[in-house]
């Protein structure tokens, strides 16, 4: 039912008659190059969302700062 070695090197040579080998190599080129070029933007997103969770912690401590130190001065008023 699979398919065997044989089956694969007739539709590998129909191939290779069809586009020739040059363009092939080419197109195996320009498929390892978008490859490469999604995995490079996968990790720029992973480390662009990492930065933002720091800057929403930071934001988060810096909101409550600011509130105690209100409240502070509202109890030095009295």
């Amino acid at each position: 039912m699979g398919i065997s070695v044989t089956q694969l090197l007739i539709v590998l040579v129909i191939v290779i008659v069809l586009f020739g080998t040059k363009r092939l190599r080419n197109m195996g080129g320009d498929l390892g190059g978008a490859v490469k070029g999604f995995r490079s933007a996968m990790k720029d997103g992973e480390e662009d969302k990492n930065l933002e969770d720091q800057d929403e912690n930071i934001i988060d401590a810096d909101v409550i700062d600011s509130a105690e130190a209100d409240k502070k001065q509202e109890q030095d008023k009295v």
